[in-house]
């Protein structure tokens, strides 16, 4: 399970053929089963294989986290609040304004739910399981973000790809520098909410 070959036929099956599979009609339920079957194999891998402790460190950069990860939601609510209000000016703000208690559940659910698996699985299984593979930083860094999108590609909408494709660099980035999955998945939430918040979550699957 630790060759090259063994790892290079596991991520084109795992984040390739898995995702692109998922375009595809037909039962949903199969759908999850092997969307369930993946996770759980990861898992695996995690703990007996790559030997993954889960814990948080006591050390970790809050305040250049906090920082960095403020400036960087400053552009992104701008670009989107703009973009929203020029191309679909009825949905801004239109959950948080008449379904407060949706917006809500809904936030504390992607959040604890969705958010930590996600990078779970995409930030601390890839970089810990293929870091190897491919030794150019920048290189892995895009290729992981690549990865990143394809997994958001039964979305079926070009923009969908483009914003997590952006999403996957800044978390890939984040977690080559602070190591945590913890804060990583903070950063993440925070995007993800502010992207349902003003008025984009239809898009990303999000009730509304």
């Amino acid at each position: 399970m630790q060759s090259i070959r063994y790892k290079f036929i596991e991520l084109f099956i795992l984040f390739i053929v898995i995702p692109i599979s998922f375009v595809f009609n037909y039962s949903p339920i199969l759908k999850l089963s092997i969307g369930v079957l993946s996770f759980i194999y990861i898992i695996y891998i995690l703990f007996k294989i790559e030997n993954i402790t889960f814990k948080i460190n006591k050390n970790l950069p809050w305040k250049f986290f906090w920082k960095s990860t403020f400036v960087k939601l400053i552009i992104i609510a701008l670009v989107t609040s703009a973009f929203v209000w020029f191309t679909d000016r009825e949905s801004l703000f239109v959950v948080i304004l008449n379904k407060p208690k949706l917006w809500v559940l809904i936030l504390l659910f992607y959040s604890l739910f969705s958010v930590y698996p996600q990078e779970l699985i995409y930030r601390t299984f890839f970089f810990k399981r293929y870091k190897s593979l491919i030794q150019n930083e920048t290189l892995f860094i895009l290729t992981n973000a690549l990865i990143f999108s394809l997994a958001h590609l039964f979305f079926e909408n070009v923009l969908v790809l483009l914003l997590t494709f952006i999403g996957g660099v800044l978390f890939a980035f984040t977690f080559k520098n602070t190591k945590s999955t913890f804060l990583v998945s903070i950063e993440h939430a925070i995007y993800g909410c502010w992207l349902f918040t003003v008025g984009m979550g239809t898009m990303l699957g999000f009730p509304s």
